[in-house]
């Protein structure tokens, strides 16, 4: 069983707006077990609405479309609806009410001609109640394909989907089961993880299929499996997932969808009743960001210096500037005295530096851009590792931020039993 999602609005057309809503509803569609297929966006216009309509009509089971159902002139979706189906308009007694509640009550002004409009729907359609809008949504029928038309507003359209598409899907459609098993891996490139897994890859079941998500320093693969039988896929992936460990133990950080390198070293520390600190220069306190976005990191995460500016390492990190005048600011050395510094002002288990040159030009250093190295201070000693993670500027800063992360975790896993 398969859809096809439609955004409708030149304002997507144009940039003003990002679609977002197309993500939610696929991701939607794919947990009760409909593939989508298609998404498209398209303007404000009677033909380009038609023209689509007309393209998935037969070709797939489901239709759902997004937009165009507001209360003002260039709003035609509803329109175009009930000319493509032959139909006229309706009052819906509910939906007004709805909006008479909405308008007089929340507003606290008198409804007008605009706002009653909004309970004109198609005689065919399913009305399909908005309780947080006036746009209801709508249901309708043609040549084998169920054709679903929400508001816009993405809280309205999430509301929508969940509580009433979803639930009339499950029911008019028999559906196979499709799950997902993630596998979050740091430090391997997407080439080299390939390599390593081949064998396994080439002999996965027939109802499994892999798809490798990488973005900088991590690599997440997405095992697939589709079938009648859930239970029967369960096992499948489970025991899928336990060779695919044996073979890649040393880069897997983790298996849940939303795992992320410093939830893993988070979860690492709380079990371990350790802390980390961090001392940050090029990464500007990306590394602090990343791991207080999380709740309950108070329980390990000390703290962070930026000490982005030379002086600050000296002032703040106790930085020995004849150090930094030897060896340069961007040095093996300089971050692991910015480690070990953080480490004694932070009084933290562990502390993890970065000093680089993340470009595009150069600072107080003369190395190449691109050019990062990362200290781990920790109860037995001190590593650092340099790093050529390239350009632009973003890609360094992302990648430096992950891998001190990693090897955090690297190095309290070959510390801590």
């Amino acid at each position: 069983m398969n859809a096809a999602i439609i955004t409708i609005g030149d304002e997507i057309l144009i940039g003003q707006t990002t679609d977002t809503n197309s993500a939610y509803i696929a991701k939607t569609l794919e947990k009760i077990g409909i593939q989508t297929v298609e998404m498209c966006s398209i303007g404000d216009q009677r033909g380009h609405i038609l023209d689509t309509l007309r393209k998935y009509q037969g070709e797939v089971s489901v239709v759902i479309m997004t937009g165009g159902l507001g209360p003002t002139r260039d709003d035609i979706t509803k329109k175009t609806l009930c000319e493509y189906f032959g139909d006229k308009f309706v009052f819906d007694e509910n939906v007004l009410a709805h909006v008479t509640r909405l308008v007089e009550g929340y507003f606290k002004r008198p409804i007008t001609q605009l706002n009653k409009d909004q309970a004109l729907v198609p005689s065919k359609a399913v009305v399909l109640h908005n309780e947080y809008g006036t746009a209801p949504g709508m249901w309708l029928e043609k040549g084998g394909t169920v054709f679903i038309s929400l508001p816009g507003v993405p809280y309205e359209m999430k509301a929508l989907m969940d509580r009433e598409v979803v639930p009339r899907l499950m029911k008019a459609f028999s559906r196979p089961f499709i799950l997902h098993k993630n596998v979050l891996t740091y430090g391997v490139g997407e080439s080299l993880l390939a390599e390593r897994i081949e064998s396994w890859e080439n002999n996965l079941p027939e109802q499994i299929r892999l798809a490798y998500l990488p973005s900088p320093g991590k690599v997440k693969l997405r095992l697939t499996a589709r079938g009648k039988d859930q239970e029967e896929l369960e096992d499948l992936l489970d025991a899928q997932i336990d060779a695919l460990t044996e073979i890649i133990s040393d880069c897997i950080v983790g298996y849940d969808e939303d795992e992320t390198i410093e939830v893993a070293v988070g979860r690492i520390l709380m079990a371990k009743q350790l802390t980390l600190s961090a001392a940050e220069s090029c990464t500007g306190g990306r590394i602090a960001s990343m791991i207080t976005a999380h709740a309950g990191c108070s329980a390990f995460f000390k703290g962070s210096a930026v000490t982005y500016a030379t002086d600050s390492k000296v002032d703040i990190l106790r930085v020995d500037k004849t150090a930094i005048e030897r060896y340069s600011v961007v040095s093996g050395e300089v971050a692991i005295a910015m480690a070990q510094g953080a480490r004694k002002v932070f009084a933290s288990d562990y502390a993890v530096s970065t000093t680089g040159n993340a470009g595009p030009t150069k600072g107080d250093s003369d190395v190449e851009m691109g050019t990062v190295f990362i200290a781990v201070a920790g109860p037995k000693g001190t590593i650092c590792e340099e790093f050529q993670f390239g350009q632009p500027r973003e890609k360094v800063l992302e990648r430096a931020a992950a891998k001190a992360l990693e090897m955090v975790r690297s190095e309290i896993l070959k510390n801590v039993e």
